[in-house]
């Protein structure tokens, strides 16, 4: 199983709308389910990714009123055997992985997805998968532009950092 994963997107802000890219790579990776770890600021965004698969999405800092009281802070789900924790972050882009995960350590969870800092990250802790995809449209904290995909199979969980030139 496949999932498409992005964060920070900002549309329409950053851009008007998410790149043609992402819709492609989600589309051409057959994905199951697409998560969004907050930051769209408007729930508009959804939308082209539900016409791919269903999505789960989390509220972040920049997005507006009505998609911070609609959609929760913090989301933690089963997918194939594998526990998934999503959520947006908070504070200084470059400790975030560490605070996310001292923060969610002992909800028992073998992946925890974020975004906030708009910089990839791909790494394990203490068998804990920490993902962010970083962000498909804007470059502040980062070089290049990107999303990602997360591939569980058999109960193990690899995520991938797929970068827009």
């Amino acid at each position: 199983m496949k999932i498409g994963v992005v964060s920070d997107t900002h549309i329409p802000i950053a851009a008007p709308s998410l790149p043609d890219e992402v819709l492609g790579v989600f589309r051409r990776e057959g994905v199951s389910l697409i998560l969004h770890a907050g930051d769209m600021v408007t729930e508009e965004v959804l939308y082209d990714l539900m016409a791919i698969a269903p999505v789960k999405a989390v509220a972040g800092n920049m997005d507006s009123t009505y998609v911070r009281q609609t959609y929760k802070n913090v989301e933690i789900f089963e997918v194939a055997g594998v526990r998934f924790l999503l959520t947006h972050g908070w504070g200084d882009p470059y400790t975030l992985p560490d605070r996310v995960y001292q923060a969610y350590k002992d909800k028992n969870v073998d992946v925890m997805v974020f975004g906030h800092s708009h910089r990839p990250c791909n790494i394990y802790k203490e068998g804990v998968l920490l993902f962010n995809p970083g962000t498909p449209t804007d470059k502040v904290y980062a070089e290049r532009r990107s999303f990602g995909i997360i591939a569980v199979e058999e109960g193990s969980v690899k995520g991938s950092i797929m970068f827009i030139d």
